[in-house]
């Protein structure tokens, strides 16, 4: 009885649990002349155990185009109206799914005077467009995407959104919608082009990613066509596209489009991978740069914002030796109250990789070498041990999320960028990698495993062989002996256990069996009779069959030996059956006796026989990918038959 009531009250807090993730976030307001204050009632978070304790990151949008990413933000509106307000909250270290966002009207009624042209803090670096999200792609979640732009000039320009890249089989995003507020229109890609105008002779093209290009960009006064060429490299690259026309960007102004991505639930698949999502601003003015910006998002399984990424983590074994570089990004965040003045992020390296050739990229907080600072001043050490590297950030200031007078998020935050080298040519095989990340004398924050993986790809094979027939049962439209010759489809240098097709084509030896005699009896040929002594009647019979192994299971005990069994099926693809007549007759006048041999019929047959079987085998030589021989035991079963097959293979 104490089991079914245990089992009950496992199913209650599981229904508990998923009723309150479908509360939605509920907005409050509170109205100050014409200053709106805002804050939110959200369900209680839920402990993960063993991690930080959890908290709410928030995304405010304001209606009218502006935005927030504090907990309790204040806002003016700068005309009256009507407006929508969403609140996008993130629950971090948490078990459950984010509260559901309600849009929430507000009505305004005063005009405010405000200067509204404050900047918003969006764009960290110099260029035309920038891009940000509310939270990393979940699988089942909506995720926004908030696209900035401005112009240093009055002008229009087309903007570009690409995503869903094919480095995916499958899509990662759905469109949901998307909120403008400056009169974007959507267009189609092709009438994009129509708004370019020429570019004088004497003007140069610059291509900026990520911010402005540099003076020193080589120039090319073909703006139009390398625009064109530019957009539909990028096009190739994604499987899905939208486009906007913007007009009469004032100088300076910043604008916010706010995107709203559904994550497919198949990208639970990909966790941990990278995927994209692209940004290419045209501007109609010819003396502006066209800009790119690439926003790198990893796929998570919750919302942690310490983290270990890799990139490309899906390789090719066939182009992977000990030169590779591999390279891993770890994120991380102050979420405390207080700032931090010392980061120890320590990493373990995998025993296929090289410790030693570890390189740092880039760090954010931007730290010079310990070596090379002076006394307290930010710096960054790196110590390495037999399996494992620390990255430590020490005399920095990087604030806490939740501290006082902390209102920019990214400010919390930081990164590790590093490559680094196989230690030899790895086993085909995934190996993985975490991060722990202490922030001052606090206790470590534990990053997810970030494992890389190699891509099965594909070996073709060559097999030659003689097979011969054990016994004597069975049929001999099979063939008794032959040679064969084949091809054979497996994933590329599989480490242990693989499946593996083959194809066969045979054409066995010609059988000839001798039918009878018959003595005697006289002939005419040609009108000159001849006396037959007697006639000897032969069948000849060549079969040409074609053997599938639908199913086989291989497996490599080493890289010089495996073994393997599966399912066969014979199936003779033409059988040609021929009567010849040999005579012995002599000329009824005299004289010598002539044999004459002449065809009496010849029939082709096609798919005349089909036999199924089971087979085992052993090979010996470079198992994996290379030259090996094998033998093999054959059992068909229709007729009963039994075979072995001697053959070498070659896998490229």
């Amino acid at each position: 009885m104490k089991y079914w009531f245990l089992l009950f009250c496992i199913i209650c807090v599981k229904s508990y649990a998923q009723s309150t993730d479908s509360i939605p976030a509920q907005v409050n307001t509170q109205e100050t002349d014409n200053k709106i204050e805002f804050s939110s009632d959200l369900r209680a978070l839920r402990p993960i155990a063993g991690a930080p304790s959890p908290f709410y990151s928030y995304f405010w949008e304001f209606g009218d185009g502006t935005f927030s990413f504090e907990k309790t933000p204040q806002h003016i509106y700068s005309d009256t109206g009507n407006y929508e307000i969403r609140l996008y909250a993130t629950n971090n270290y948490d078990d459950g799914k984010p509260p559901p966002t309600r849009p929430r009207p507000v009505r305004i009624k005063n005009k405010s005077f405000a200067d509204a042209a404050t900047p918003s803090g969006f764009f960290k670096g110099g260029g035309a467009i920038e891009m940000k999200v509310n939270r990393m792609p979940r699988a089942g979640e909506e995720m926004v995407l908030l696209i900035g732009y401005r112009q240093q000039t009055v002008s229009g320009g087309s903007l570009m959104l690409l995503y869903n890249d094919k480095d995916f089989k499958q899509d990662n995003f759905a469109w949901q919608e998307v909120r403008s507020h400056h009169q974007e229109r959507d267009i189609p890609a092709d009438s994009m082009w129509a708004y370019m105008q020429e570019q004088p002779l004497n003007m140069p093209l610059l291509l900026a990613k990520n911010g402005p290009a540099d003076e020193d960009v080589i120039t090319n006064p073909l703006r139009n066509q390398q625009v064109k060429t530019m957009v539909m490299d990028q096009m190739h690259l994604f499987r899905k596209n939208h486009v906007w026309r913007m007009e009469k960007i004032l100088p300076g102004a910043e604008q916010f489009m706010f995107v709203s991505l559904q994550t497919t639930p198949e990208m639970v698949k990909d966790t941990n991978a990278v995927v994209n999502l692209t940004a290419l601003f045209i501007p109609d003015d010819p003396s502006a740069e066209p800009e790119q910006y690439v926003l790198e998002l990893p796929i998570v399984a919750s919302h942690d914002p310490n983290r270990m990424i890799m990139r490309n983590r899906h390789m090719n074994y066939r182009f992977t030796g000990k030169k590779r570089t591999l390279t891993y990004k770890i994120q991380f965040q102050n979420t405390g109250t207080g700032p931090a003045s010392k980061v120890d992020v320590g990493i373990r390296i995998p025993d296929v990789l090289d410790g030693g050739s570890v390189d740092l990229v880039e760090i954010q907080p931007k730290c010079i070498p310990c070596a090379k600072a002076y006394e307290h001043q930010s710096c960054v050490d790196t110590v390495r041990t037999k399996d494992s590297v620390h990255f430590v950030l020490r005399n920095i200031y990087l604030p806490g999320m939740q501290q006082d007078g902390v209102h920019d998020e990214d400010s919390t935050k930081g990164f590790i960028k590093y490559t680094i080298h196989f230690s030899r040519k790895p086993a085909k095989q995934p190996f993985t990698s975490r991060a722990a990340i202490v922030f001052d004398h606090n206790e470590p924050v534990v990053t997810n495993r970030s494992t890389a993986r190699f891509i099965p790809g594909i070996s073709p094979g060559i097999i030659m062989g003689y097979t011969s027939r054990l016994g004597t049962s069975g049929s001999w439209k099979t063939g008794d002996k032959g040679f064969t010759i084949g091809a054979s489809l497996s994933p590329y240098a599989p480490h242990h256990q693989y499946l593996q097709l083959e194809l066969y084509a045979s054409a066995f030896n010609e059988y000839t069996q001798y039918l009878g005699r018959r003595e005697g009896g006289d002939t005419v040929i040609n009108g000159t009779g001849y006396k037959v002594r007697y006639r000897d009647k032969y069948e000849n019979v060549r079969v040409v069959t074609i053997e599938a192994v639908p199913l086989q299971f291989r497996y490599n005990l080493n890289s010089w030996i495996g073994v393997g069994v599966g399912m066969m099926a014979n199936v003779n693809l033409s059988s040609r059956v021929k009567h010849t007549l040999n005579t012995l007759a002599e000329n009824a006048n005299g004289g010598n006796a002539t044999l004459l041999t002449g065809e009496l019929d010849s029939k082709q047959s096609w798919f005349t026989e089909y036999n199924p079987g089971f087979f085992g085998d052993l090979q010996l030589g470079r198992v994996r990918t290379g030259p090996a021989a094998g033998i093999r035991y054959q059992y068909y079963t229709n007729p009963s038959q039994q075979r072995l097959y001697v053959y070498a293979t070659w896998r490229l």
